[in-house]
């Protein structure tokens, strides 16, 4: 193999290797990015109202618009 061809082939194995660190990086970014809106969207779901139960039919409210 001549120099040359190798030569490109270092460089090219650097370049992918520069790639693989830089999308790590957006990668774990990305995971604690989402790690923390699932905590922020436990949080909003705990804080609302607990409306799954049948309200009684004399308490339905009406709609704003009436």
């Amino acid at each position: 193999m001549s120099n040359e061809r190798l030569d490109i082939l270092e460089e090219r194995i650097a370049w992918l290797q520069r790639h693989v660190v830089e999308q790590d990086k957006v990668m774990l970014g990305q995971a604690r990015e989402l790690e923390r809106l699932r905590a922020e969207l436990t949080r909003v779901i705990e804080r609302l109202p607990d409306d799954s139960g049948p309200s009684p039919a004399g308490q339905q409210e009406r709609p704003p618009h009436y």
